[in-house]
């Protein structure tokens, strides 16, 4: 077998890996979103803050879209030996690796920009949806209950929101499960907001964070650079 066809070989295997996954998490995806409280009674303890903090569901349905597209056009491209579809992949995966460097660089040099993005899209939906959206609601008990954490920024972020138009307090983790729960406890118990308790335990836990992200730019770098490869090779056969 020479160095082309194994090479190629190895690209359509690993993107028939990337597009079974990517199908997986779409359909675990369309399950969050369709019937979210059973997947969180299953899986909330174990899974990630931070995708506790967005929406679950929509999240792996975006992640399992973008793999599925990946998958089929790396495997396609190197199956079919197609430089249109070969170079559709470069430029997917390219483009992908330059957003994740960007949002990396936000993330850890504009961490107040981030704050104000994040602060700008989560706080209205806090005071749309807490209190009457179920699913949306449980989400944010289950991450306030094991981060230790109160609302994106505090205990303010809820203030309008259905749940305190209804009862008239704020949600249990904003005082320490003290009750009342109103706005002078609240005030006391001083609770962090979440964004600031995740930072806190990605900065604890930089070292596999690094890691990981490290693991996946490098996959991505290959990826790019085999594509690239079988591309060129294409123009000598």
């Amino acid at each position: 077998m020479g160095c082309f066809t194994f090479i190629k070989v190895m690209m359509i295997l690993f993107n028939l890996a990337i597009f079974l996954g990517g199908g997986t998490l779409l359909g675990v995806g369309i399950w969050v979103s369709l019937d979210g409280e059973s997947f969180l009674d299953i899986f909330g303890a174990l899974s990630s803050s931070v995708l506790q903090v967005v929406n679950v569901g929509y999240f792996l349905i975006v992640i399992g879209a973008i793999l599925l597209v990946i998958g089929f056009l790396g495997c396609c491209g190197a199956q079919k030996e197609s430089k249109c579809l070969l170079m559709m992949f470069f430029s997917v995966v390219l483009i992908i690796f330059i957003a994740e460097v960007a949002a990396a660089v936000v993330a850890l040099v504009y961490t107040g920009l981030a704050e104000t993005l994040l602060t700008a899209v989560v706080t209205p939906l806090l005071k749309e949806k807490y209190g009457t959206d179920d699913d949306f609601s449980h989400i944010w008990n289950i991450t306030m209950s094991e981060v230790h954490c109160c609302g994106l920024n505090n205990y303010t972020d809820f203030t309008d929101s259905p749940w305190y138009k209804q009862e008239g307090t704020y949600p249990g983790p904003c005082c320490e499960d003290l009750k009342p729960c109103n706005a002078t406890v609240a005030a006391e118990s001083k609770v962090p907001g979440c964004f600031d308790q995740i930072l806190k335990e990605i900065r604890t836990n930089a070292g596999v964070v690094g890691g990981v992200a490290a693991g996946i730019a490098a996959l991505e770098i290959a990826a790019m650079a085999v594509s690239m490869y079988l591309y060129c090779q294409l123009d000598q056969k």
